[in-house]
């Protein structure tokens, strides 16, 4: 495989098989997934944390985001928090002021559509394009953050392309090389079958950690021999 147009269906899940074989299967947690029984602010606390691990750490993230819910009582006083205090609070996950204005905004939004509730179950209704589109009509979230947040609670078909999943997918031509990441978002979800949208971004995040990383790659793996395209192979 080399470029987009050799891809097909089956193509897609004899990758997925094949990545399964090398990394272990993909299961869904509880955390990951449409849960009809779940609070109605889980989406919503979501959206917020996936914001906070934009350009950041994991381990940040998770400091960022215990300390913004320590501080608040709830999604109210965020939105109306002062905004450099909301800054400071946040200021372990790097870029404080921009994320701090697009987690006020995010919220202000999502009060504004549902009339004075913060909870995304308005989304779940809507077809995945459409949920995408309202998510990331707000300013500072992108397509990413939409993926996330729509694939991970509510179980939509749309992939979330970070680093490891853009870099692999060029590199297996699963993606044209010069897409932006908008782009790359647009070819892997008309490409990728629904059901495997989030093992494959599972597993391509963990086959690029292992082997295909951006430096020095580790082609040796049955894997990389039979897709990649890269320098390395």
């Amino acid at each position: 495989m080399s470029t987009i147009e050799e891809w097909d269906t089956a193509d897609v899940r004899d990758l997925h098989d094949d990545l399964v074989s090398l990394h272990g299967p993909v299961e869904r947690t509880s955390d990951h997934g449409a849960d009809a029984n779940a609070d109605p602010g889980e989406g919503v606390r979501q959206l917020v944390t996936t914001i906070l691990s934009q350009n950041v750490a994991d381990e940040n993230t998770r400091r960022a985001t215990e300390a913004l819910f320590t501080a608040y009582d709830d999604f109210a006083a965020i939105e109306t928090a002062d905004h450099g205090k909301l800054a400071d609070t946040i200021r372990v996950a790097g870029l404080p002021d921009q994320k701090a204005a697009r987690i006020q905004r995010a919220l202000a939004a999502i009060r504004e559509e549902t009339g004075g509730a913060y909870s995304l179950a308005f989304l779940d209704a809507m077809p995945a394009d459409e949920a995408k589109g309202w998510l990331t009509d707000i300013k500072g979230v992108g397509p990413k953050t939409a993926s996330v947040v729509l694939n991970f609670h509510f179980g939509k078909p749309t992939m979330a392309v970070d680093t490891h999943v853009e870099r692999v997918s060029k590199r297996f031509g699963l993606v044209t090389e010069s897409a932006t990441n908008k782009r790359a978002h647009d070819e892997l979800d008309a490409l990728i079958p629904d059901e495997l949208t989030y093992p494959l971004h599972v597993l391509l995040i963990t086959h690029g950690r292992e082997f295909c990383s951006a430096r020095s790659p580790d082609c040796t793996n049955p894997v990389c021999e039979r897709y990649c395209s890269c320098e390395a192979c």
